[in-house]
């Protein structure tokens, strides 16, 4: 089975290293992006199975980025888990109201970012499913 793709989007080249090596000792191949808009880029290109999405960013901020995947058939089923200092209610609520799957609050542990990448993971052979079903979904509307 093909190692899962993990997108990493985090404005911090020390985060994009810390995180890509974190994940990569557990056989998940790493992209990254260091804005919004090369973050959309690899989303279109790659299709990851999982994005980290840092919620400070240049360009457009976490929250843009995600409504943006949620509204994108083809993208919806790929857990999102937002990364940020930011550890207030307000801004974890606005997190889950933008579509995120789970929030986590810098700085992080790794024992914990691996347990909530794997998580999201499991649900894989439902997120294939998904996909396959969404591709179909798609098709037929072009043809419509």
């Amino acid at each position: 089975m093909n190692d899962p793709v993990v997108l990493v989007v985090d404005d911090s080249p020390t985060v994009r290293k810390i995180v890509q090596l974190t994940l990569q000792r557990e056989n998940m191949r790493v992209i990254t992006a260091s804005d919004g808009l090369s973050a959309l880029a690899a989303v279109a290109d790659e299709d990851p199975d999982l994005i980290l999405l840092d919620i400070m960013l240049p360009r457009m901020d976490g929250y843009n980025i995600c409504r943006i995947i949620r509204d994108k058939m083809e993208f919806r089923h790929i857990p999102i888990i937002m990364l940020s200092g930011k550890d207030g209610l307000f801004d974890k609520v606005r997190g889950r109201l933008a579509g995120s799957s789970e929030y986590l609050t810098k700085p992080f542990d790794s024992v914990e970012l691996v347990q909530s990448v794997k998580k999201h993971l499991a649900n894989a052979p439902a997120r294939e499913r998904k996909r396959a079903l969404d591709r179909t979904t798609t098709r037929l509307r072009r043809r419509v």
